[in-house]
């Protein structure tokens, strides 16, 4: 099994989250960091500070130099797919090659009725969403893309410079929808990160994800698949790890260990202990 960590730039300061991210760079057994795409907080005073996730990421790319980094995930409504993918080729380039693009189709009301972003009812902000994928991958991976969409129109459209990573940087689709989401994830993605609440729940999404791989001629071996375990100050670290293990056996590559708030950056390193048995 693989790991990753994940800090939230809310109710926090850069050089808090800046500082866990250099450590991470340095233990080996942290293949990948991620932040996420939100305005407000979604805990506690939400009149509080949340860093923008994307010109955070940016960097934390030229601050590190080994680990993957990504934003878990982006929300499809809150930036022309075209805007999105110029950003992603940039941080790609930025990074060298270790960007990870994550997807998703946003569910923020809070968030939209204070900016006046239009959130559409769930099929249309599907069909956004699976127009937007499309045109992000045809930027990134072709010279000229030309898309006719209802929700989006590209002429003769460019993206230069491209991504370092190629065709494009692995698009991660967050979610577990069973139609619309996993069906996005067995047409488009390399890394589904799956909301699940046990490793059942996962086994079971995943034999969904099967069927929607079969439909569309996908090898379901291409799709890495994770999940997020939380980090409980409460609990410590060891009730994470049980809980990794239990997805570990459930067939899962990749666990997202969430840190607590405001984490420092010396649980890190017995963080990596407590897991590395599972590695």
């Amino acid at each position: 099994m693989r790991f990753g960590i994940k800090t939230r730039p809310e109710h926090t300061t850069w050089a808090e989250m800046r500082d866990v991210w250099l450590v991470a760079d340095d233990v080996d057994l942290f293949e990948s960091a991620w932040n996420w795409d939100h305005f407000y907080p979604l805990t506690g005073d939400l009149a509080g500070p949340n860093f923008e996730g994307w010109s955070m990421l940016a960097a934390l790319a030229q601050a590190t130099r080994r680990i993957r980094i990504g934003c878990q995930v982006s929300g499809m409504i809150y930036r022309h797919p075209a805007v999105l993918a110029n950003m992603a080729a940039t941080i790609d380039v930025i990074s060298e090659g270790r960007l990870e693009l994550g997807l998703g189709a946003g569910w923020n009301q809070m968030e939209c009725d204070a900016y006046g972003i239009d959130l559409p009812p769930l099929r249309e902000r599907f069909d956004l969403f699976d127009e937007g994928v499309q045109v992000i991958v045809g930027l990134l991976s072709q010279e000229v893309t030309n898309f006719d969409g209802k929700h989006f129109k590209l002429t003769d459209a460019r993206c230069e410079p491209k991504s370092v990573q190629r065709p494009h940087p692995p698009i991660v689709i967050g979610g577990r929808g069973p139609r619309r989401t996993l069906g996005a994830v067995a047409r488009w993605a390399q890394h589904w990160n799956a909301i699940v609440r046990s490793p059942d729940d996962w086994t079971e999404l995943k034999d969904t994800l099967l069927v929607r791989c079969q439909e569309v001629g996908r090898d379901p071996a291409e799709i890495v698949c994770s999940v997020n375990v939380v980090v409980d100050p409460a609990d410590g670290i060891g009730p994470a790890a049980e809980k990794a293990a239990g997805y570990m056996e459930a067939g899962v590559d990749l666990v997202v260990m969430n840190l607590p708030h405001r984490a420092k950056p010396d649980i890190l390193e017995p963080l990596a202990e407590a897991l590395a048995p599972l590695a």
